[in-house]
């Protein structure tokens, strides 16, 4: 079930953005996803529903990245992902931080294995079969094991998928990227890090981004939307809100699910 926030809440009409999206086109946006299957097949569902209520012929969603740590069931969303979800819809999936700690592990760099264990990534390597715990010491031969256990878990569906993840992407007078842009620096002159990491730097600019940055990766309890950004990662994993960004013509507005602990 999904509660639908009508056109760009009231307490920020001061702060509208004023964005557009291409002709006949409706925008969809989904935040950080961190391994809540239950709540992203939810709002698939009303994505559909809400797509066959409008005249736009062409329909894109976009995946803001986060995908995989933190919740309790990552290969799931993998595999939702990974075999043609909405069909009829353009996707692209951009690159989390959490994605780009995954794939410096799977390129051989332990010391982001360390990292990414200490932040969501024991949870999800359980959804593969593989077990670690907090108590666990984490030294080079213990990062080695798993690295290679993880790689051999991996289908190679899930492999591609990460590593042909984009940093970016730009429709009408939106853009759309995981964390946020490089205050003053046009979109494709930005550090690639900042894209996935960037947070207080961005969160305070008031420059003007050559479009409204639709991002994730910082939580708030609810979106954050300001003149030329509008933050929808509304902590999935934990709230059970997961948000998603609409856009058509020269309105937007939110779709999230309703609130729900994770599946214990």
């Amino acid at each position: 079930m999904t509660l639908v926030l009508q056109k760009v809440i009231a307490k920020y009409k001061d702060a509208q953005p004023k964005g557009k999206a291409p002709e006949n086109t409706v925008l969809y946006a989904i935040g950080d996803i961190h391994g809540r299957d239950d709540l992203l097949e939810s709002l698939h569902l009303s994505i559909i529903e809400d797509a066959n209520k409008r005249s736009a012929s062409r329909r894109v969603v976009v995946y803001l990245g986060d995908y995989m740590s933190r919740g309790p069931s990552a290969r799931k969303v993998m595999d939702i992902l990974t075999t043609d979800p909405l069909p009829g819809f353009e996707k692209i999936f951009l690159k989390g931080n959490h994605e780009d700690i995954i794939g410096q592990f799977l390129a051989g760099d332990l010391t982001w294995g360390t990292h990414w264990l200490n932040y969501g990534g024991i949870n999800a390597l359980a959804t593969y079969g593989i077990k670690a715990f907090p108590t666990d010491r984490f030294n080079d031969s213990r990062l080695s094991e798993i690295l290679k256990s993880f790689k051999a878990a991996l289908p190679k569906s899930h492999t591609r998928f990460l590593e042909d993840l984009s940093f970016s992407h730009r429709e009408g007078e939106y853009i759309f990227v995981h964390a946020g842009l490089t205050p003053g620096v046009p979109l494709e002159e930005c550090n690639i890090k900042d894209l996935m990491w960037i947070r207080k730097s961005f969160h305070i600019s008031n420059a003007d981004h050559g479009g409204i940055v639709i991002h994730g990766h910082t939580i708030t309890n609810q979106p954050e939307v300001h003149k030329n950004r509008i933050g929808i990662d509304t902590g999935a994993y934990m709230s059970g809100v997961l948000t998603c960004f609409v856009a058509e013509g020269d309105q937007c507005w939110f779709m999230q699910t309703a609130g729900s602990k994770g599946k214990e």
